[in-house]
């Protein structure tokens, strides 16, 4: 699942608000949760590491991943530092958080290999196959499950 982070910093408050949105279409998020934090001790935390970081950014109702906290403690400190930007919008995929696994493509298999179960089929069997009537026959006297 997609999400989008939207920072936004209150200087006057010393505020930092944390808005997470989730994808439920293509390209558009519905809010999930909002959290607030104390704007100096995140700046405080930025320079103690990514554990000092994830202990106060991660709440009851907020846990974000280690992957994903890595993602806020690389970007924050430019935010923050810079007093002109009030909002900052990050996106984060689920899928990031796998394992990248390579799968070789091999050339020399053949798809006719693949999809021929037991040889070539005849067109006889084809007809074979074919030749039955197919359609459902019910009458009024008819006590089954097919009745209702």
């Amino acid at each position: 699942m997609k999400h989008r982070f939207m920072f936004e910093t209150d200087e006057k408050n010393a505020v930092l608000t944390v808005l997470e949105s989730g994808e439920v279409d293509p390209g558009v998020y519905l809010p999930l949760h909002e959290e607030s934090y104390d704007l100096d001790a995140v700046k405080e935390t930025m320079g103690a590491g990514l554990d000092e970081f994830m202990r106060l950014f991660r709440r009851k109702n907020f846990f974000p991943t280690r992957d994903l906290c890595a993602k806020f403690y690389k970007n924050l400190p430019e935010f923050i530092s810079n007093a002109d930007e009030r909002k900052l919008v990050l996106e984060y995929d689920d899928a990031e958080s796998f394992p990248k696994i390579e799968i070789p493509y091999e050339d020399d298999v053949e798809l006719d290999m693949l999809l021929d179960e037991d040889g070539d089929t005849k067109e006889d069997e084809i007809k074979e196959i074919d030749d039955e009537d197919d359609t459902p026959r019910f009458t009024p006297e008819d006590t089954s499950e097919h009745e209702n």
